[in-house]
């Protein structure tokens, strides 16, 4: 089963990283859904929820400031401008 590699910091501080099969979140041309094999891309990520449905655990949400997502061969990284957990994460490196 493919799965992304996600990793989440922000401008002063690391948040999250860890296996997912989904990552949603809202960009300045609206909300994106990425799943394993999306296309490379590059986006401004605009103030809102970050949704994680992770390999292990529940889904969870990361609340932040903007910033950018980057995807590449299953490799998401989002750097926010700030970025707070909503609740606990499950599974992964917090």
């Amino acid at each position: 089963m493919s799965e992304l590699q996600v990793e989440i910091v922000a401008a002063d501080h690391f948040v999250w990283s860890g296996a997912a099969k989904l990552v949603k979140g809202r960009t300045t041309s609206g909300e994106i859904g990425i799943l394993p094999g999306h296309v490379p891309m590059l986006a401004v990520l605009a103030a809102g929820d970050l949704e994680i449905d992770p390999i292990s655990g529940s889904r969870f949400s990361v609340q932040v400031d903007g910033g950018f997502f980057s995807v590449d061969t299953d490799r998401v990284v989002i750097v926010a401008d700030n970025a707070v957990m909503a609740g606990s994460a499950p599974a992964g490196n917090r």
